[in-house]
């Protein structure tokens, strides 16, 4: 079995799971209400979500649209997006990103799971700051 760790990142829980290929895979749960990310753009990564529970708001190219458990959205290089769960219930999804490394992203400025009110943590000023600093660091450009 492979290693796993779990983190809360900008209010999202992230479970990342090692993987042998050029790839990096996360199982992510958002709580109803959360918002996302910045809108950005990862210039040399591809990255796909697979909705596995839950309903998540993506804005893709300036296109805002609601993604159900089954459906999938695919966000070639140079793709400025973002993604919320502004439903009630809790969303539940599948994310890749080609070739391996922005998992490092998410070891980084996430908040260790077992870590008391870790959810809140991942989410105040100086996360939030970090992420505007650091970007940069893991091919994320953040559009204003």
């Amino acid at each position: 079995m492979k290693n796993t760790i779990t983190k809360w990142v900008l209010g999202h829980k992230v479970t990342l799971h090692d993987t042998s290929g050029d790839y990096d895979l996360a199982f992510g749960e958002t709580p109803a209400g959360v918002p996302g990310p910045p809108p950005h753009v990862h210039t040399s990564l591809k990255e796909s979500f697979l909705i596995t529970e839950g309903e998540m708001q993506f804005m893709v190219s300036g296109e805002v649209k609601v993604v159900k458990a089954g459906e999938t959205v695919d966000l070639p290089e140079n793709t400025v997006h973002t993604f919320s769960n502004v439903s009630d219930r809790p969303c539940k999804w599948v994310n890749i990103h080609s070739p391996k490394g922005f998992r490092r992203f998410f070891e980084n400025v996430g908040i260790e799971a077992h870590v008391e009110n870790a959810q809140a943590k991942s989410v105040s000023e100086s996360i939030i700051n970090e992420v505007i600093m650091t970007a940069s660091n893991y091919d994320m450009q953040i559009k204003t």
